[in-house]
């Protein structure tokens, strides 16, 4: 829960600062964040998130 949770509030700032920055305008802007919510209620989600946890895992494991 906290990974996502974080991963969300990151996900935000980029697209907040990308849509500052002119980087993307408020279109696609709005299109990437439905894409997002619609794509969190198909049957891929599990896989995606599972995706992301282990990547979580694997960038803890790595020791500088």
């Amino acid at each position: 829960m906290a990974i996502s949770l974080s991963v969300v509030l990151l996900l935000a700032i980029i697209l907040v600062v990308m849509m500052r920055g002119g980087n993307i305008k408020a279109g696609p802007a709005i299109v990437a964040v439905l894409f997002g919510f619609f794509l969190a209620s198909t049957g891929m989600a599990p896989s995606i998130q599972r995706f992301l946890d282990s990547l979580a895992q694997t960038i803890n494991s790595i020791n500088f």
